[in-house]
Order: structure tokens, then sequence, then C-alpha cells
């Protein structure tokens, strides 16, 4: 097989599942030309716990899209979630020298926001501009070229575990793939599913993953906050198994066919066979029994993700409502269940503006790979891009005194 110039891999590496979505640049945009997915037994809570078994899903994953798109992949944009993942606002301020706004004062603000102390154990994943502000002129998107003499930026700081951030890149290394990126997943996902008009009246995305809920909050197409929450499907396929006394890989095509949120809509004469472990007989169960199953810890991952809005202080602000996405906002009921929590509107968002095979890709499930796939190809190569904090002294001086030194030339 070949290998394409124009061709980008998003890879979603997940707690449940690892997905490989390959585009094809085009002038009219991305077009999908391959999919791989296989199960992932080598993480926890997004963060991954043994590499050997990661490397072995990214393999098969990796196959399967290269055998559909006929290429070989060479380099991913790969995702990064967890409890680790941190966000926080900063702001910078400089004098912007001979009276007009150029790159180069653009770049110094953007150095000046984010000069705040980071502890050892953390690396920076994005640098994200919220606002900039020229004199006491607000919300401007773009400075560049304006007239001023005093350039303000607000911006939002997404840090991570350095080791985490390590481990997805050795993971990557070890099956044969370059990073060209690393981008929190929570982001890419919502690249793939808002709209440029939610972005901007204010909204939530709600990506309920496998190991982890995904919080991200944007108003005025700004970021406002982002939060992961330690819980999602995998839990709710456990409390499945427990109840049901069935294997967890029953559960979880239980939870995917049968699962719902709500008991108020489920009919009374609705029954499935559920398998039996140690060999048992499979029993018919009412389905009325699993939704009493599902609805409490749906409810209360909602419910969590409603209180972190509150804490955060934008639930306000998010008029465009709630979106949800990821495997698990698939169970039936889960939007009509958090209009309840939320007293908002939700919708279930599915990947859009691809072509190709879009049929396939339209799956909440394949939100965070395609949304990989949307940032590889607009990414600009100016753009703040991840880097493993460089351990060698010598090096890390070396490349802040080039900085320096083109500063100044």
């Amino acid at each position: 097989m070949s290998t394409r110039s124009n061709v980008i891999v998003g890879l979603d590496i997940g707690t449940t599942k690892i997905c490989s979505v390959v585009g094809e640049t085009t002038p009219d945009g991305v077009d999908v030309v391959g999919i791989g997915m296989s199960p992932s037994t080598g993480l926890r809570k997004g963060v991954v716990v043994n590499i050997e078994q990661t490397v072995r899903s990214i393999k098969q994953a990796l196959e399967e899209a290269e055998l559909m798109a006929g290429c070989d992949i060479r380099s991913v944009y790969a995702g990064i979630a967890g409890s680790h993942v941190m966000g926080f606002s900063s702001h910078g301020v400089i004098a912007v020298k001979g009276g007009e706004v150029t790159q180069r004062d653009q770049d110094r603000v953007i150095d000046a926001a984010k000069a705040v102390a980071i502890p050892l154990d953390r690396e920076v994943i994005h640098i994200l501009p919220q606002e900039y502000i020229v004199d006491d002129q607000h919300d401007i998107e773009d400075p560049l070229g304006m007239a001023g003499v005093r350039l303000e930026a607000k911006v939002h700081i997404v840090t991570g575990a350095v080791s985490s951030a390590q481990n997805i890149v050795r993971a990557c290394h070890r099956s044969g793939l370059d990073v060209e990126d690393i981008v929190l997943e929570s982001l890419a996902s919502a690249n793939a599913v808002l709209t440029d008009e939610e972005k901007e009246i204010g909204v939530a995305l709600v990506d309920v993953g496998g190991g982890t809920t995904d919080l991200s909050v944007f108003s005025n197409d700004s970021i406002k906050h982002i939060s992961v929450l330690p819980l999602g499907g995998a839990n709710l396929t456990n409390d499945i198994a427990f109840g049901l006394r069935t294997p967890v890989s029953s559960a979880e095509q239980i939870k995917i066919k049968h699962g719902c949120s709500l008991t108020d809509m489920v009919q009374s004469n609705e029954v499935l066979e559920v398998p039996s472990v140690g060999g048992r007989k499979p029993r018919s169960v009412s389905r009325g029994v699993l939704a009493e199953i599902c609805e409490p810890r749906v409810e209360e991952i909602l419910t969590l993700v409603d209180q972190e809005l509150v804490r955060s202080g934008f639930k306000q602000s998010i008029g465009a409502g709630v979106v949800l996405t990821g495997g698990c906002s698939l169970v039936e009921g889960m939007a009509e269940l958090g209009e309840q929590v939320f007293n908002l509107p939700v919708r279930v968002g599915n990947p859009q503006g691809l072509g190709g095979l879009t049929d396939v890709v339209m799956d909440p499930k394949y939100a965070t790979a395609v949304g990989l796939l949307k940032y590889g190809a607009g990414r600009d190569t100016s753009d703040f891009r991840f880097r493993i904090r460089e351990k060698n002294l010598f090096r890390r001086v070396w490349s802040r005194m080039r900085r320096w030194f083109s500063d100044i030339s």
C-alpha cells in the first residue's frame, strides 16, 4: 500500500474502544476514506495502564483502517482525556510597538498570558485564546493590524499529567506511528458536533465516553470552561452486569440494544433474554428492570455535570442548551432525562461537515475521532502545538536562547 501525503488520521484512544478515522483533504474539505475500530483493554478512566495491550489495540484499529483506505498510516492526531486534565483562565498584557498590532505582538501577549507557574509533573496541552483587548476595545477575535498602544489577551490554558501524555506518545511510537499533535478529546468532539451558532450563543458539550465524561463550555465563539468527570458508560455497563447477573460483555450488548435511561419510556410488555454466568441457562427479564438499573446511574452522571456547570458560573450563559455525544449518549432516553436534569434544551450530536463515508461516521461514538481528523485538516502551522516536556536541560536552555535571539532580530 502507498503512503499519500494528503491523508490525515484521527486516533481516539478511549477506555472501551480505540477508533481511527482516515481522511483525505480535497478542495472542498475532508473526505472520510477509512475507519478502524478495536476494543481497548489497556486504559482505565482514559489513562494508559498497560502499554502492550494499548499497542495491540492501536495496531488492530490501524490495520482495519489501512485496509479500507488502501494506504499506509505513518502519523496520527491523538486524543487525550482523563481526570488529570485541568483548565484555567489567564490574562496577559503588553505594550504594542509601532502603534500597530503585528504577529510578533500577538505572540508576545500569548507568551505573557501563559507565563504562570505550572507544576513539574504537568504539561501545557492547549493555549486557547478567548478574546483580545486593544486599548479599551473588548471582544476582539483577531487584533492583527489594529491600531493601539496596549494589547491584552484572555486565554484558557489546558494542562495534563506529563506521564499520561508520554504514555500515549510511547504507545503510538511502538505502533510505528508519529504523533503530529495531541488534542484534548472534548475539544475534538466539539469540533465535530457543534455548530458555529451554538458556540456563539453559548453551549455545553457533554461527551459521555466509556471511562470519563468530558464537559466543555463555549460562549461568544470561544472556550470558557472544561472539566473531566471519572464516570462514563463503563460504570453503566458494570451496573447492568451486577444487577442482571450477566457477563460484562453481554451487559455491554444489552446496554447498546435495549438500554433505556427513563423507566417511563418502557412498555410493560417488553421482555429481553439475558445470558447467565457459570453456564446457567439464559433468563427472560422485563425491560423495565433494565431501565430501573440504568436510570439512577445516568441521572448521577448528568447531575454531576449539572453541578459542575453551576460551579463554573457559566450555566446561565449557555443559551443553546446542552449537546450530548459519545457512545453512551445513544442509550435511549438520555436526551429526555438530560432535559429534566439540566432544565435546558438537550440534543444528541452527530459528527458533521465531512464528505466520503459520511453514512458510516454519522454516529456519536465517532465524534472524537472525526474531531481529531478535522483538527488536523484545519491546523495552522503557527498554532501552539503540544510537545512532551524536554528532559535535557541543555536543550531546553538552548531552545529558549534561540527564541530570544529571534525576538531581538
